[in-house]
Parts: structure tokens; sequence; C-alpha cells
């Protein structure tokens, strides 16, 4: 769910040396977050976006005892808000630095999700790039390559941790190992981090950091770090649960005059 998941800045025609293997640009979820941006959305996309799901019961609800929860209580009261919560909205900026790129990169957006498995990741600048999952394919567009990229879902016996999240089939409780942190660099004070290691080992990523309010356990931002040692922020910004979203969000029409790829699952 916690979909995402990943996204890793366009690479093609900037990194073309260090990045032979993307196909077209970078997630999976989040050239699949590196295998579809390793080839549209690098291993940071999917990541990220499948780790997002993970968003969906933890935004806008009360906790009083937050501030002083130990980790495994912190784990259960965001996992009882994600039960509840049906879909969400949010404005996201994702910083993106080390790995292939080695430098910093900055990108801002808008992110829809909805369960089960639904989601719309829209960036905006400094360059537009879309991915869109409708619960069974996912379809990763970068304007500027002229390519739309489909990639289908993976049976629940064979799909990572964070897709079942975004599928809404997985378990914080279950299936990560929670710790409290220090709080990453940039994040506002206040908030508490959560590191969740996954109990089963992940193709894309060791662990994850969510920075949480403790007194509405809104999530303020999620950081990741991929195989190739770069590392995704997220924060996010006006955070809308069950806002009733509409089906047809996500809903791919694929553009006229496009390239399209069908890619293995993601």
């Amino acid at each position: 769910m916690f979909m995402l998941l990943r996204h890793a800045p366009r690479i093609r025609g900037r990194c073309a040396a260090a990045a032979k293997p993307w196909l077209h640009g970078q997630f999976v979820m989040f050239v699949h977050i590196y295998a579809v941006q390793a080839r549209l959305m690098s291993e940071r996309h999917r990541t990220a976006s499948a780790l997002m799901v993970l968003l969906l019961g933890v935004c806008g609800v009360t906790a009083p005892r937050a501030a002083d929860a130990g980790a495994p209580e912190l784990a259960q009261a965001l996992q009882k808000k994600y039960d509840g919560i049906k879909d969400f909205a949010s404005d996201f900026v994702h910083t993106y630095e080390g790995g292939v790129l080695r430098k910093r990169i900055t990108e801002r957006g808008h992110l829809l999700v909805k369960k089960p498995g639904r989601m719309r990741w829209e960036y905006t600048t400094p360059e537009r790039k879309l991915f869109v999952s409708d619960g069974a394919k996912m379809y990763s567009y970068l304007p500027q390559d002229k390519q739309v990229i489909i990639s289908s879902l993976p049976a629940d016996d064979q799909a990572t941790t964070p897709t079942l999240f975004l599928t809404g089939k997985g378990n914080l409780t279950r299936d990560f190992t929670p710790s409290l942190v220090d709080l990453p660099a940039g994040m506002p004070a206040g908030t508490r981090a959560l590191k969740l290691i996954p109990k089963t080992r992940q193709r894309d990523y060791d662990w994850l950091i969510l920075v949480i309010d403790p007194g509405t356990l809104a999530i303020r931002g999620l950081v990741t770090v991929d195989a190739q040692g770069g590392q995704s922020t997220f924060a996010f910004d006006n955070l809308k649960e069950n806002v009733g979203l509409a089906d047809k969000e996500f809903a791919f029409k694929i553009p006229r005059g496009v390239d399209v790829v069908e890619s293995p699952r993601i």
C-alpha cells in the first residue's frame, strides 16, 4: 500500500551511461520504479508508491496518547486507522538523492489513493509524469518520452509487501517489525519517526521510515532507501481522507501517438 511506492527522477538523456538498463524512465508502481524507470519509475517509485498505501489509514485521525506510545502501540494505532480509511488525497514533495543519479532532485505533485489497489501519482513540477493503477494494471506515462508502459499487478502469493498494502491486503503489524528512531533531517519538529523493517525480505528496499504527527496520526513524511543507495523522501501536505474518490479518477486513457510497451508484472 504503501504502494506508493518509489519514484526515481527521469534518467533518460541525463544519466544514460549510469542507467543503461532503464528502458524508459523509472517506476513500477512508483520502467516500474527501477524496473520501469529502471524503466519509468525505478525502484524508488515502486517502493514509495506501494508503500504509500500505508497512508490510507493514518491520515487525520486523533491519537491522544501517540506522543507517549511505544513502537508496537504506535504501529497498531496506525493499522487500526488504516482499516477504516477508504481513500485519501494529498499534495506531495518528492526529493531524491544519491544512487545512480548522484545529485539531488526535487519534484512536486498530487496523489490519490483508493482501496483496493487504486492509485494516481501525478507529478507536475518540474516535469510532468503520471503513474496510475486501476487495481489490475499499472500505467506509467512520461509525456516527454511519448511512451506508456503497462504492467500487471501480481497475484497475492507473488506480491511484495508494498504491493499487498497497495491492494489493501497488507498488515502493518503483521508484515513489519517497528522501532522508534531519530527524526530524518528536515522533518517537522514534534513529529515522531517510526522505522519499519519488513519481516520478509523485499527486493526493492530494506526498510522505510514513516514520520507521524503524534497529535493526529497524520503522516507527514515517508523515507525509503533503494538498493542503489538512493534515498527518496516524501513530504505530504493538504491530506484529506475518505473524500469519496470516484473510480474514474483511476481510469487511464492511452494518449494518441504514443508507444505502448507491455511489461511483466510489477
